[in-house]
């Protein structure tokens, strides 16, 4: 008597992850498509032999979407949006391995695995001139004002010009990089009047200015690890004549008389005398012609 008897494989066995946890550090400019977690990492077995189907989500807040398989039975993970540091700088991923299909009815052994994503700020943006205001409440774009200043004519300073809104600064705004800044006059320097200290920025004279004009200057602050990543400010230098008085009242009370009823931007006349507009008269000994 010849007995067949055939072995049935029952699905008893869950999936299972050579890893459970991984981390990955990836920089911040990191091409779209570009693999993150190999596939050979990722990949689940199965003691029943079952085909693996998998699944990716994310646990954090705003980076869905950015990262995805490539396919149900392929668990490569691979960038599928481009990264901003300055939107998020981590995220979480959960990969999940059935032994079933989603949809299947049949009862599905589950497995999952924790990717923990740890996004490198890069050196992709340009220096930023100080003070500055983000455009349109973007953090990655801010705007800066031109510098002003003053210089007497005739007259030599030896300290830095006290320039508005401050004086000139700029920073690398990749922040975690912090690459150093050195500055250059590119334009405007007629005569080689100004110059600028490479490292801090500081703005003085090399020479005297004989004539009432003014001076545009291009300053330019560049990275010093690359001539490529630099941005260009104005600085209008203005000339004028020294001042050393300051203005006075002609008198120290200034007495005056309105009437009743009268309507806006009406005169208001000098007190005792109604027929005479009230003048308020300002002296300047540096101008003792004007």
């Amino acid at each position: 008597l010849e007995i067949l008897v055939t072995i049935l494989n029952e699905n008893d066995n869950s999936p299972v992850f050579a890893q459970t946890n991984l981390t990955r550090d990836v920089p911040e400019d990191t091409k779209v498509d570009t693999a993150i977690v190999a596939r050979e990492e990722l990949s689940a077995t199965d003691a029943d032999l079952d085909t693996i189907y998998y699944e990716l989500t994310t646990t954090v807040q705003d980076t869905d979407g950015y990262f995805a398989i490539r396919g149900v039975n392929n668990p490569e993970i691979y960038l599928q949006k481009a990264l901003d540091y300055d939107k998020f700088n981590s995220a979480t991923l959960l990969l999940y391995a059935r032994d079933r299909p989603v949809t299947s009815p049949e009862q599905a052994h589950t497995a999952t695995a924790t990717i923990t994503i740890v996004i490198k700020q890069s050196d992709t943006r340009a220096p930023w001139f100080l003070p500055c205001s983000c455009l349109h409440n973007d953090t990655s774009v801010c705007i800066s004002s031109p510098y002003s200043g003053r210089v007497n004519i005739a007259e030599m300073s030896t300290d830095p010009l006290l320039l508005e809104p401050g004086p000139i600064y700029a920073v690398d705004p990749d922040y975690t990089i912090r690459e150093r800044i050195v500055y250059s006059i590119v334009g405007g320097n007629t005569d080689g009047v100004f110059s600028v200290d490479a490292d801090t920025g500081n703005l003085t004279m090399n020479k005297i200015v004989t004539s009432p004009d003014s001076f545009l200057l291009q300053v330019m602050a560049t990275q010093v690890n690359s001539v490529r990543k630099y941005s260009v400010a104005t600085v209008e230098i203005k000339v004028i004549s020294k001042s050393d008085y300051p203005p006075y009242f002609e008198k120290g009370v200034y007495n005056g008389t309105v009437f009743v009823g009268l309507p806006q931007r009406s005169f208001v006349y000098q007190a005792g005398d109604p027929s005479t507009p009230l003048v308020i008269t300002a002296m300047d000994k540096d101008f003792p012609d004007v």
